[in-house]
């Protein structure tokens, strides 16, 4: 496989879990909207957080595989979340999902706790961007 990005780990920094504190990438950039828990029908399936967050990845997934890319490429996740504390939680179980549909890529990550969300039902939204090296 080819290298894709380079991981940015400032010296004397602690790891972290499950993320990257940056990513320096050169390529064709990819961005996502803001994909939310419900299917291709828009249409919510569960209000279950865990359950919406897998369709939100999934939704993520489909977009970058419409541009050419996959999980491998993303250099940026962005969470917007209704209830942090559910987010904390249900970490392991997130995890679960999270590898389960993006695999073992940990992309630079922020996650948010909003207020409330553009769709009612929605619980969860993440904004992607990757970047495919040039030549893929």
């Amino acid at each position: 496989m080819t290298l894709i990005h380079t991981v940015l780990q400032p010296p004397g920094w602690v790891a972290p879990k499950g993320y990257a504190n940056g990513v320096a990438a050169r390529g064709t950039m990819v961005f996502t909207g803001g994909q939310i828990g419900w299917n291709a029908q828009q249409q919510f399936e569960s209000d279950d957080f865990i359950d919406q967050t897998k369709q939100t990845l999934l939704n993520v997934r489909a977009v970058l595989e419409a541009a050419g890319a996959g999980p491998e490429h993303l250099v940026r996740l962005t969470w917007y979340v209704l209830d942090r504390k559910e987010y904390n939680a249900r970490l392991k179980e997130l995890g679960v999902v999270y590898r389960e549909v993006l695999g073992k890529h940990f992309p630079a990550m922020a996650c948010v706790q909003v207020a409330g969300l553009m769709e009612e039902r929605a619980k969860v939204e993440i904004e992607a961007t990757a970047v495919v090296p040039d030549g893929e």
